[in-house]
């Protein structure tokens, strides 16, 4: 018999699927969930979103080519009656705001999403449900990184990997072992060679997926609304700390060895 913590933690899980994902269906799904556990009605739970300092989010890596680092992306972090989700964006910006607020949002640009996104995943935390939501620091992403060779060999065994957004560290290491294809939408990025594995154009994602046994995608991309882009008939793993909340309701795979 699972225990009532267990029952709880699976009751919402892979309610909805990846496949034909959409943001109305998301803020349904957390409608429903806020309103099972009366955390509509509660004016104490209110939703905080800040965009973090590099140093906040990431630490002080010894690689200093990951998008937090640089300032392409930023890290938005909400805080639900104490507990906390995050979620990568390239659009920074303050939010506060009840729950109810948050799921008000239009969901018009990636700043809004990013709100909703950590906000959803603080929110499961809050609840029991997941408790990957915070970006981990210092040595951790490179720990992470080198683990993943192992997580592709003892899940796909040697697959040709189509890796969408590019993390550094990672793309290093399963360069290494493995014939991988990566895109990515920084212009700094694209149609320049980094870790010996030529960077295309998002545009190229379809093709590259097609190329590709096993496709590894950043979880930004449900937040800047690429995600369709990368779903396929292949094996699909999204990577980081964004994708936490939605990977539990939809029940699809993600990697994230060092989160926390």
């Amino acid at each position: 018999m699972p225990t009532q913590n267990e029952s709880r933690r699976d009751r919402y899980r892979g309610a909805l699927t990846i496949a034909d994902l959409t943001y109305d269906q998301l803020r349904a799904q957390l409608h429903k969930i806020a309103r099972e556990n009366d955390l509509l009605a509660q004016a104490v739970n209110v939703v905080a979103a800040r965009t973090l300092k590099p140093e906040e989010s990431i630490g002080n890596p010894e690689r200093k080519d990951f998008p937090l680092v640089k300032g392409r992306e930023v890290m938005v972090e909400a805080d639900f009656a104490g507990d906390k989700g995050q979620a990568f964006t390239d659009l920074p910006g303050n939010y506060s705001g009840t729950l109810e607020d948050v799921l008000a949002l239009p969901l018009a640009d990636n700043f809004e999403r990013a709100v909703f996104v950590s906000s959803l995943n603080a929110v499961l935390r809050h609840l029991g449900c997941i408790d990957c939501t915070v970006h981990c620091k210092d040595k951790e992403p490179e720990a992470c990184a080198e683990n993943i060779v192992n997580y592709v060999r003892e899940s796909f065994g040697k697959p040709r990997i189509a890796f969408a957004g590019l993390q550094p560290a990672m793309v290093d290491h399963l360069a290494r072992h493995y014939e991988i294809r990566v895109t990515d939408m920084d212009p700094d990025n694209r149609n320049q060679v980094r870790y010996g594995v030529p960077i295309e154009d998002v545009a190229h994602n379809r093709d590259m997926i097609e190329w590709g046994d096993v496709i590894f995608a950043t979880g930004s991309t449900l937040v800047n609304n690429t995600y369709h882009t990368v779903i396929g008939d292949r094996p699909l793993v999204f990577y980081g700390v964004t994708v936490s909340g939605i990977a539990y309701l939809t029940d699809c795979l993600q990697y994230c060895h060092c989160g926390h």
